[in-house]
């Protein structure tokens, strides 16, 4: 078997598996061999691939739950909570305002640069293809409010990510949707109202359908 194929088979039976097994004693998840209650959010069975591979075991419905975390354009997987610009403002001066500026204006320069996060301008047109001194911004350029959620609560704050609340990452999204004039601030923003955010750019984007194989480019 060839480097490539050794690789492609790695992949892709770490990808089935969810996790490699690695038992510890007093380890209070399933044992190896019980798949009960294996199933993405979606309900999807994840496949037992042990027999094939010889590696791992299927995860348990509490291990997918811990890494099923993303929210998606449409919203779903947004968990509950809710938040303010009011509530999102000592959050973000606390926790966001060190790396991104006092004003989302962005900090340092190069490759070694936050970047900015407030601001419309351009408001006229989409020229980011086409003159690269145009900075992206959450409002200029973003085209869902609901990934904004979701890239917070994944990544950030950069030296703990994952370790802010649904209260909290609801705050910083109406804080930054608010700075950018997308939103009121005094909006109250949730799972129903962050999907009904329309952002400026939204139609500057197109739908990928690109399905992959042989002539996918």
């Amino acid at each position: 078997m060839s480097g490539g194929s050794v690789r492609r088979a790695l992949r892709q039976a770490l990808l089935a598996t969810a996790l490699v097994a690695c038992e510890r004693p007093g380890d209070d998840r399933a044992p190896a061999g019980d798949s009960a209650g294996a199933r993405t959010a979606a309900g999807r069975a994840l496949p037992d691939t042990r027999d094939r591979y010889g590696i791992g075991r299927v995860a348990t419905a509490a291990e997918v739950a811990a890494w099923d975390i993303d929210a998606n354009p449409a919203g779903v997987g947004l968990p509950p909570g809710r938040g303010t610009h009011a509530e999102g403002a000592p959050i973000y001066a606390a926790k966001c305002a060190s790396c991104h500026g006092p004003r989302g204006e962005g900090m340092g320069s190069g490759a070694a640069a936050y970047p900015k996060l407030v601001g419309r301008e351009p408001r006229d047109g989409f020229p980011f293809g086409k003159d690269r001194k145009h900075v992206k911004t959450v409002g200029n350029y973003w085209p869902y409010a609901t990934t904004v959620y979701d890239y917070i609560h994944r990544a950030m704050p950069l030296t703990a990510p994952g370790s802010l609340t649904p209260h909290e990452v609801y705050s910083l999204t109406a804080f930054l949707l608010a700075e950018n004039e997308v939103i009121a601030r005094d909006a109250v923003i949730d799972a129903t109202t962050l999907r009904a955010v329309r952002m400026p750019a939204r139609d500057r984007f197109v739908r990928d359908d690109r399905t992959g194989g042989p002539t996918f480019r």
